[in-house]
């Protein structure tokens, strides 16, 4: 789609040199104004990617033609010119919502330099407006985004396997979204309306897994002091995710090929076995036919787990797809943390896309979390993320920005700093567990909570 630019001033001189040399320069169209109420007439006939208005004119001045252009177009970029005398006016206009302004008489590649910079915030508003869409608009898919060929394959296949009632099996590295892909799979499914019950089964420890999964009876152990419904029954008539099922004991595994099998469990302590109406849906990152050959692995719950197969695809093998992840991300975590829209610059999404990305959408997610945190304007740099390749944020930096404020000041903002990129550091390797985390940092973990409030910091963006 061709760009288009709107030039708004009342020289006919500036208009016709501005004119041929960004049609030239940016590859753009271009259309002029000589006063502000011609630029607000043609605001009603065409969408602008960019509105260059000049400050003083005569009759409406740039400033009232900023504010008409905000009211009407919020999201519109526009950048003022002013005199160089008149840099008071510019900071005015910046104030009342201008992008950046330029003083005349301007360098010209400085102005295609400033111009694009420009440009490409537009653009990046108009992929955060259409995300913030899809944020409202819901699709059964939820939060797996992506466009490439591996993605879509992985659409078509949950599309086709939701509408049986056969065991999935979702298979992936960690951090490709296999839970997004499950809830597709409920969402997608005859049983969208009944309950979606999620059991991360290595995190539960495997005498308390087995009592959750099947319930128990009053008197089954020494503090089953009532009946306890388990979460096979709970997800009666919906369906139930066992995540990394590939942890779970030799034990549990035979227990579960007898729900496999016949749609029965017996909880603890009970004689009798009662039938649920579920629909069982696993996850692995690990190679289920190795385990088997070891004996950690039960072949015959192998079979009858591995139905309908759907293997996510890392991160490495669609990169095509980060520059709309990373996006997506951004839009969400900035409305969950209640922080002003940002936008991920030109600069860091190169280095987004040079990264291997070991840990997938998670380790992205958790790198675009504290870019957001970090970013002190509205564009999240290449400084403001910790990058899996070495790239890390300098927290210390002694350049005129500390210098130029007190010490208190400069010893406050980067012990903030600091803070902020060690936690999250440490709660990335500790998934957000927030007892790991202490054990592993030294602190007790009251004083380890004390500064996740001080400084915002949610340990559910790690997990």
């Amino acid at each position: 789609m061709t760009r288009r630019i709107l030039v708004v001033d009342d020289e006919l001189d500036m208009l016709q040199l501005l004119k041929r040399s960004l049609e030239k320069d940016l590859d753009c169209l271009v259309d002029v104004a000589s006063s502000g109420e011609m630029g607000l007439n043609a605001l009603e006939h065409h969408p602008y990617d960019l509105v260059l208005s000049d400050i003083r004119m005569s009759g409406m001045g740039g400033l009232d033609l900023l504010q008409q252009i905000k009211q009407s177009h919020p999201n519109l970029t526009v950048v003022m010119m002013t005199a160089f005398g008149h840099i008071d006016m510019a900071v005015e206009a910046m104030k009342r919502g201008a992008y950046d302004f330029i003083t005349k008489p301007f360098d010209h590649d400085a102005l295609i330099l400033r111009l694009e910079k420009a440009l490409e915030r537009s653009r990046l508003v108009r992929e955060n407006l259409r995300l913030q869409r899809e944020c409202r608009d819901q699709t059964p898919f939820e939060n797996l985004v992506g466009e490439s060929k591996a993605m879509q394959k992985v659409f078509d296949t949950l599309q086709m396997v939701s509408q049986t009632e056969m065991t999935v099996l979702i298979t992936g590295e960690s951090g490709t979204g296999k839970e997004l892909a499950a809830r597709a799979v409920h969402a997608l499914s005859n049983r969208a309306n009944g309950p979606f019950v999620a059991v991360n089964c290595p995190t539960v420890p495997e005498h308390i897994l087995e009592s959750e999964l099947f319930g128990y009876k009053k008197g089954a152990f020494t503090h089953a002091t009532q009946n306890k419904i388990g979460l096979f029954q709970e997800a009666h008539g919906g369906s139930i995710f066992l995540d990394e099922i590939g942890d779970i004991s030799p034990a549990i595994q035979t227990k579960l090929l007898r729900v496999l099998q016949e749609k029965e469990i017996k909880p603890l302590g009970d004689t009798k076995s009662i039938r649920v109406d579920v629909r069982i849906i696993a996850s692995t990152n690990q190679n289920l036919a190795a385990k088997i050959e070891s004996g950690e692995f039960r072949e015959d719950v192998y079979y009858r787990l591995n139905v309908l197969p759907v293997e996510m695809p890392p991160l490495r093998d669609r990169t095509e797809d980060i520059p709309l992840i990373a996006n997506f991300l951004v839009v969400k975590h900035c409305a969950k943390m209640n922080k002003p829209p940002k936008q991920i610059s030109s600069a860091l999404m190169d280095r987004l896309l040079d990264c291997q990305w070991i840990g997938n959408i998670r380790e992205l997610e958790n790198a675009i979390v504290r870019g957001i945190l970090f970013a002190q304007s509205d564009e999240i740099a290449p400084g403001d993320v910790q990058l899996p390749n070495g790239q890390t944020r300098t927290c210390v930096d002694f350049g005129t920005d500390l210098t130029a404020i007190t010490y208190k000041a400069a010893k406050e903002r980067i012990l903030s700093d600091f803070s902020r990129q060690y936690v999250g550091n440490l709660l990335t390797a500790c998934k957000g567990n927030i007892t790991q985390a202490s054990d592993k940092s030294g602190m007790k973990r009251q004083a380890l909570q004390q500064i996740i409030r001080r400084y915002g910091i949610d340990p559910d963006d790690y997990r």
